[in-house]
Order: structure tokens, then C-alpha cells, then sequence
């Protein structure tokens, strides 16, 4: 048995005029640098934003998504070929860092079992991946053809330069060890066939030229590579961690800015010059994978809306394109430097993916965030393209118009309803404002609660709870206004800070620390805007202040619901707060059956296609989310499809009655069924 103390391999082996690689090699890491300050010199165009806090928290978040892949992997299509490519390329990275510290600093660590192990086996093995990885997505790409994917000729000509990198790689090796018949060839596996293979076919002299030739073939390459790259698709390898570690670490349903209307000279975004740094980070960051495309509802019902297109086509804007016509390479270049030029074009409406179609699609579920797995935040940026077609432009469907003009008006935006908001309290003792001096909470009941005769059974069966636990509650009745999420979803932020100050004010005259409300985006706007405004106090959603009242024993089923229940995640109560257990364990407590989930559920849930104005916009009959939702939930084979929100109730309501046929399904809230269980 051989012993492993001896094994190494000469490192410039049959090469001479070494100081030629390093000036190739300074050379493309001269052109390299040069790309990317290019690039980093136009991020630091963009408006300041602070993404620096919590460092240990970012750094976790850097292993968790850049290093260990998290959401790459969730994706079944790209898993296998980008965790092989992505992987090796880390290993094969590794070792040329081995061979630089063994050769050039001469620190002899490319010696014994771990150049047999891992300079030899692992390499080889993790090479082989990456070929393979290659070919998976070469006949991805060029074979199905994915309809999320970007095609271009770029990408082909990267993932051809990559293989041949790597097939030349193999080649140097198998013909060093055909040559030198090495007696550690068995640890190269990879290396060690192709020995075999040229070992008949070719003489010694013949094997020294072919891979004295190759070797300067192969570094040509890896140095073209490496100064081509941050021109391509490829910059993501640096952009994608730099994206990750700056990430809004917040709930989503927080992440967008206020308007500074006394300083602001243009009210939302109308060029890329409203942009801030990490918005521009992030158009660089784009891999074009479409997981945004494939997970956006509007994207996935045939609507004009790709949040995928718009972030690449405002990316080109950035580089200097000017797009039209759907052609990303643009057929101009914008003159001048940034962001003096990106002032010449106007972003919102300026090209097809950012037309006013596009945008009023958007039902700001963001769905696209949650799948990105290098954290772009498209939908801030459509809503501040709205922001500034809404209050630059007054350029917005009529339907929404009416909407916020009923909401100046009339205090809500359901414009023509014949309910006033304490409608759905006939016949119950619901205490008003005048009790609010002894009470633990205000149960807010929202605009679509009091405004929408279907969610009056859902106000009703929470208060009725809220009495059977013994909690003290009141309700603000008349002076009640609209919460202003429509507006700022919308890009009406200047309705909507007049009606966050005016109900803060209302909840300071009654001494409000406690919320409870049925609408998750009332409860958003509370939770994540309002403190922005000085508004302070504690905020529930009523599926966890009922589900905390189970769990202290004030509120206990008294029969279980035969029936099977699916259960719908609402965007704004869901991925955009995290909340997804309480009103599951609601559920869980008053079912007999377990629950019957949804293909996408938690974090993955498709909207229902309410949110962002989209509840009061009358939509083309084949290209209603509602339904594609409706269908999912048909598909589980429920009887029941149990909701926490009131915009969900509704949409899904219509969606079941045009898709159900002849089964009979219902659409309940959490609360309802609760209260059917403790009857």
C-alpha cells in the first residue's frame, strides 16, 4: 500500500514563460475591475438609504441565501444543474487558490492526503458536476425552453465558455498523467479516463505538445472569462451576496417609503433619479431565472404585468439603453452621465413592462419578493411609479379614481354601497367609544367589513366571541375611517397620510394600546405605517388574538366541523407579516378533519388578487386571479375554504361560484367557523 506522504504533482508542469499568465491575468483583472466600478460608481447615483444595521443578523442572512442557497433550492427546475455549477465553481475556486499559495508563496501545501483527497478526488468529482450542471441547463435552456427564462445569446455563450473551461481543464490533466504516468492517477478519477482514452491514440512528445497547447488555450480562456464578467449576466456573483446582505430584514408589508412631500420635487418615481442605491443594486442583481414571472398572479393569468421584464428593462435605462418595443438592447444609448441622463426618461410608462397596464395589474401581494432569490424588491418600485402617475399625472384606471374620491368624500372607498359602518351591529350590544375608558381593546371593522353586507357575519361572529372569552372591547362606530392602505397601495401617499394622521389622532383622544381588527390590511397599515406617522400601540390580527384566547382557555370549541377545510393565506396577513399558525391552529382546534393545504400555501400562497386597488377594478373574465385561485382550492377537495380577510372573502367568493360546477363549497372566515364550533 502506497504511502500518501509523497503524493503531490509539479505545478507548471510542462509550461515555460510563466510571466506571461500573470500578465494575463493582471490584465483581466484590470478590465474586470473596470466593469464593476462602472457599475458601482452608478449605484452611489442612487438616493441614500440606510442598510447597514444588525451586521451579525446580515451576515446570517448572507450564509443562509448566498452560501447555503436556501431559495435557489426551493425552486425544483434550477436546483440540481445551479447547485452542481454553483458548487464547483466554489471547490474549483478553492483549489486555484491552493495552487497559487503552494506555487507562488511557496507554503507547500499541495502535499499527501490532502492533495489526494481534495486537490485530486474532490476537484475532479466537483468538475464533473459542473459539466454536468452545464448540460442540464444547456438543454434546459435550448430543449424545453421554460417560458420564465430570459433568452439571449449571451447566456448561451457563457454556459458554452464554461464547459469548455472545464473540458480543457480535464484534458491538461489526463494527458499530465498519460505523460508523467503518475502514480496517483486513480485519485483523478475524471483525469485519470482520459489518460487511458490517449494513452494509445498518442505519443509522449505528441501528449507534451497537446497539453502545452491546451494549458495557454485553457488560461486564456479563465482569464477572458474572469474580465468579461462583470459585462454579463455573470456580475451576479458579486451583486447577488452585496443584494443579499443589504436585504430589508423587515416585514415586507413595512418596506415602503414615505413621501418627504416638503422636500420632494417629484412625487414618486418618474425616473431612475428617485431611485435609491439599493433599488439600483438591485436591477444588477437580476439572474433573469423568472421566478418573479412564475410566481406573479397577475404574470401567471396571461395579465401584461412581468415583474421580471420591468426590472431588466429599467436595468438597461440604467446601463444607458433606451428601451422600446419590448427590445432590451435598445436601439439608442442615453448621452451624458448619470443620473443627469436617467432624467430624460421617464420610467413609469416609458416601455412595455412599465406601461400603465402593467402597473395597475400589480396586486402588491409580493410574491415576486418572497421567490427572489437574491432579494429584488420589485413591488416598492411599482408602487412608486404609481405614486407618481397618480400624483404627478392624475393617470389612473376610473374605477380607482372613484375609489379615492369616495374615500375624500365619504370616509371609505365603497363608492354607491347603501351601509353605513355600525350597519352590521343590528341587533347585537356592541359597546361604542362611550365605553372605551374600561375596555382592553378597540376591535377595528374596516371598510370592506362594515361596507360589504357578505362581511357583516364575520364582524358579528368576532364580536360574539370576543364577548364569550370576556374581553372588554369597543368599537369607534361612525367616527371610524378608512385605514388608507387603498390609497398608499394605489400611490395616493398624500391621502394616505392625511387619513393615518386624522385616525391616530382619533385613537390618541380614546387612549387605544390595543387593536384588534378582521382586515389584514388595516392591520398592516397599523402594525408597519402608522408608526412612521407617531401612531404607537399594539396591533392584532383577530385570528391571533382568538387563537391566544384558545390556547388561555376563554374560548373553547364545543363540537368539531365535519367538513374539510382548505385554508387560503391572505398576502398582507401572511407573507407580508409572517403570520401563519394562528389562524391555522383556530382551525386545527374546531375541525375534526385535518386541514387540507393548498399546492401554495405560507409563504408560497397565491393571492387572491384583491390587494392593491385590484378588489375594486373590473378585470377581463379569462384573466381573473380570483379564479386561478379558486381552482387550487377546488383542487384540494374541500368543502370549506376558510379566510382571514375580508378582500378575500369577497374575491374568493366569486371565484368559487364561476369555477365549483355542481359542488357545493364555502367560503368562511376563521371567526365564523370558530363561532359554528362553539355553539
Amino acid at each position: 500500500m502506497m504511502d500518501h506522504a509523497g503524493a503531490t504533482r509539479e505545478v507548471y508542469w510542462n509550461i515555460s514563460h510563466i510571466w506571461l499568465m500573470y500578465v494575463l491575468f493582471f490584465i483581466s483583472i484590470g478590465v474586470a475591475s473596470a466593469g464593476l466600478y462602472r457599475r458601482i460608481a452608478a449605484w452611489r447615483c442612487g438616493l441614500p438609504v440606510h442598510r447597514s444595521d444588525h451586521p451579525l443578523r446580515r451576515f446570517g442572512f448572507l450564509l443562509k441565501h448566498a452560501l447555503a442557497q436556501a431559495r435557489t433550492l426551493r425552486d425544483s427546475d434550477a436546483r440540481i444543474f445551479h447547485t452542481f455549477i454553483y458548487a464547483g465553481f466554489l471547490i474549483l475556486t478553492a483549489a486555484t487558490t491552493v495552487v497559487l499559495i503552494d506555487a507562488d508563496f511557496h507554503i507547500h501545501i499541495m502535499r499527501g492526503s490532502f492533495y489526494l483527497y481534495f486537490q485530486s478526488l474532490t476537484v475532479d468529482v466537483f468538475g464533473v458536476l459542473v459539466i454536468v450542471g452545464i448540460v442540464v441547463a444547456a438543454s434546459r435552456r435550448f430543449m424545453t425552453r421554460p417560458r420564465k427564462l430570459v433568452y439571449t445569446r449571451e447566456a448561451g455563450i457563457l454556459l458554452l465558455l464554461i464547459f469548455v473551461i472545464c473540458a480543457t481543464g480535464f484534458l491538461l490533466e489526463g494527458w499530465r498523467i498519460a505523460a508523467t504516468h503518475d502514480p496517483w492517477a486513480a485519485w483523478s478519477p475524471a483525469g485519470h479516463l482520459v489518460a487511458r482514452i490517449s494513452q494509445p491514440l498518442m505519443s509522449e512528445p505528441a501528449l507534451r505538445s497537446a497539453n502545452a497547447i491546451t494549458w495557454w488555450i485553457h488560461a486564456a480562456l479563465v482569464f477572458g472569462f474572469l474580465a468579461w464578467a462583470p459585462y454579463t449576466k455573470m456580475l451576479h456573483a458579486i451583486t447577488a451576496p452585496a443584494n443579499i446582505f443589504t436585504a430589508w430584514l423587515e416585514p415586507i408589508g413595512a418596506i415602503l417609503p414615505p413621501v418627504d412631500f416638503n422636500n420632494s420635487e417629484v412625487f414618486g418615481a418618474k425616473s431612475l433619479a428617485q431611485f435609491n442605491w439599493k433599488d439600483l443594486l438591485d436591477l444588477d442583481a437580476c439572474t433573469e431565472c423568472g421566478r418573479c414571472d412564475a410566481a406573479c398572479p397577475a404574470s401567471r393569468v396571461g395579465k401584461s404585468l412581468s415583474p421580471r421584464d420591468l426590472i431588466l428593462d429599467l436595468r438597461g435605462i440604467m446601463r444607458g439603453h433606451v428601451p422600446a418595443d419590448g427590445n432590451r438592447d435598445g436601439p439608442a444609448m442615453l448621452q451624458g452621465a448619470p443620473p443627469a441622463r436617467w432624467e430624460t426618461v421617464t420610467i413609469a410608462g416609458g416601455s412595455p413592462s412599465t406601461g400603465a397596464e402593467s402597473l395597475w395589474a400589480c396586486t402588491t401581494c409580493a410574491a415576486c419578493m418572497q421567490v427572489c432569490p437574491v432579494f429584488i424588491e420589485q413591488m416598492p418600485k411599482i408602487v412608486g411609479m404609481r405614486r407618481y402617475l397618480v400624483m404627478e399625472e392624475a393617470d389612473y384606471p376610473p374605477e380607482l379614481q372613484a375609489a379615492l374620491s369616495s374615500i375624500q368624500a365619504r370616509g371609505h372607498p365603497f363608492r354607491g354601497t347603501s351601509f353605513s359602518r355600525v350597519e352590521w351591529t343590528h341587533g347585537l350590544n356592541v359597546p361604542d367609544s362611550s365605553h372605551a375608558a374600561g375596555a382592553d381593546v378597540l376591535f377595528w371593522a374596516g371598510c370592506a367589513g362594515a361596507f360589504v353586507e357578505r362581511n357583516h357575519s364575520v364582524l358579528r361572529a368576532i364580536t360574539q366571541l370576543l364577548e364569550r372569552a370576556g374581553v372588554k372591547y369597543f368599537i369607534l362606530g361612525n367616527e371610524e375611517g378608512c385605514s388608507g392602505d387603498l390609497a398608499r397601495r394605489v400611490g395616493d401617499e398624500f391621502l394616505f397620510q392625511q387619513l393615518a394622521e386624522r385616525n391616530i389622532e382619533t385613537f390618541r383622544r380614546y387612549h387605544v394600546r390595543h387593536v384588534v381588527t378582521a382586515c389584514p390590511h388595516c392591520f398592516n397599515a397599523f402594525r408597519n405605517e402608522y408608526p412612521r406617522h407617531g401612531g404607537r400601540f399594539q396591533v392584532h390580527h383577530h385570528s391571533e388574538y382568538l387563537a391566544r384566547l384558545i390556547q388561555e382557555g376563554r374560548l373553547s370549541p364545543v363540537r368539531q366541523i365535519r367538513e374539510l377545510v382548505t385554508y387560503h393565506d391572505p398576502c398582507y396577513l401572511g407573507r407580508q407579516n409572517g403570520i401563519y399558525d394562528a389562524p391555522r391552529s383556530i382551525l386545527q382546534a374546531a375541525c375534526a378533519h385535518p386541514l387540507r393545504e393548498m399546492k401554495e400555501a405560507r409563504d408560497v400562497s397565491f393571492c387572491c388578487g384583491g390587494g392593491g386597488g385590484m378588489s375594486f377594478v373590473d378585470e377581463p373574465r379569462d384573466k381573473r386571479v380570483n379564479q386561478e385561485r379558486a381552482g387550487q382550492a377546488l383542487a384540494t377537495g374541500c368543502d370549506v375554504v376558510a379566510v382571514g380577510c375580508p378582500f378575500c372573502v369577497t374575491m374568493l367568493d366569486d371565484g368559487i361560484k364561476s369555477r365549483q360546477q355542481n359542488r357545493l363549497v364555502r367560503v368562511s372566515d376563521v371567526a365564523e367557523i370558530l363561532l359554528q364550533a362553539t355553539e
